[in-house]
């Protein structure tokens, strides 16, 4: 994976890190979408719940499909959580994405949430673009605790084995993203076989104390879309938030149909740039005659020529408005 140049020098020297930091049940609508409270009620807050495409509707190699997926049977009960791994691109389009995992429906949703990020992306889902996981494989969950706000995960062994110190780190922010995808969940503790963890790995990564988001922000593209997720079905109006570090925090979001055909496309502001990581919440009205696969394409134009750089897209289940 091609990690920014900014993210280098970090990853070289020693990094310190400090306590800072997913419908269609016909081709007509959105379907099973998990409620915000579902029975019996979770062992955490999950917050405003994805929308989510039918099981079969699954994304294409190309990130604008054509097809349309077939009805399904509504599935049995289940929890749909987050697991966060590693799209590969262009320098300042790479870093974590969240993809969506469906579970049988559990109180446990954090311990779902992991198990799904140690069993890995699909072999779908890494050949459609360059989606991977720095979690060794035989990596295995061992105990899950959250308590005031901070989740305390205890990892087998084989999650601190091999890999140089990107992997190290890229693996630690997934976990970390994962984990704080709860609302309740503001920072996580690192155990490996029960043992508290200080220093991490042979790579001398320090962990002294309870970490969140902010401590990964080196493995967010320069426009990081946390909702939707990727292959998850856009609501409509679209609602679209996550963070970005761009010049004057400007940049540009475009919505494309199963052709590739522009059907939206608007300048976005964030709370913060030229420097400094900012958040944006931007909810976009679009029109679509029926569902099906579309591309969310977010961008920064070039101060030299205008044309786009530090691209991020990927699929998205695009429905008509209700």
């Amino acid at each position: 994976m091609n990690a920014p140049r900014r993210r280098t020098v970090i990853l070289l020297t020693t990094v310190v890190l400090t306590a800072t930091i997913a419908a269609c049940s016909s081709s007509g609508g959105l379907g099973q979408v998990p409620s915000r409270a579902p029975t019996p009620a979770p062992s955490v807050d999950q917050g405003e719940p994805d929308l989510t495409a039918a099981p079969s509707a699954t994304p294409a190699a190309s990130a604008s499909p054509s097809g349309s997926p077939a009805a399904t049977p509504a599935p049995a009960a289940t929890t749909i959580v987050r697991a966060y791994f590693y799209l590969g691109g262009e320098r300042g389009s790479d870093g974590l994405v969240p993809l969506l995992r469906e579970a049988p429906e559990t109180r446990a949703v954090a311990t779902a949430a992991m198990n799904a990020l140690l069993a890995g992306p699909t072999a779908g889902e890494s050949a459609q673009q360059v989606i991977t996981s720095a979690v060794p494989a035989g990596s295995r969950l061992l105990g899950l605790t959250v308590e005031n706000g901070i989740a305390t995960v205890n990892l087998s062994s084989e999650f601190e084995s091999g890999g140089g110190s990107m992997s190290v780190f890229v693996r630690l922010g997934q976990v970390v993203f994962t984990l704080t995808q709860f609302p309740t969940v503001d920072a996580v503790l690192f155990e490996i076989e029960g043992r508290p963890v200080t220093v991490f790995s042979s790579e001398g990564i320090v962990l002294d104390g309870p970490i969140g988001r902010d401590g990964y922000a080196d493995l967010l593209p320069l426009i990081f879309v946390d909702r939707p997720a990727y292959g998850a079905a856009l609501g409509n109006p679209a609602r679209i938030t996550g963070s970005a570090n761009t010049f004057e925090a400007s940049f540009m979001i475009t919505l494309l149909d199963g052709t590739g055909a522009r059907i939206l496309e608007v300048p976005a502001m964030a709370t913060c740039g030229t420097g400094c990581r900012g958040t944006f919440d931007v909810t976009l009205p679009y029109s679509v005659s029926a569902a099906g696969w579309g591309t969310l394409r977010v961008w920064e134009a070039s101060a030299r020529d205008g044309s786009p750089q530090n691209v991020r897209e990927y699929p998205v289940w695009l429905t008509p408005a209700e």
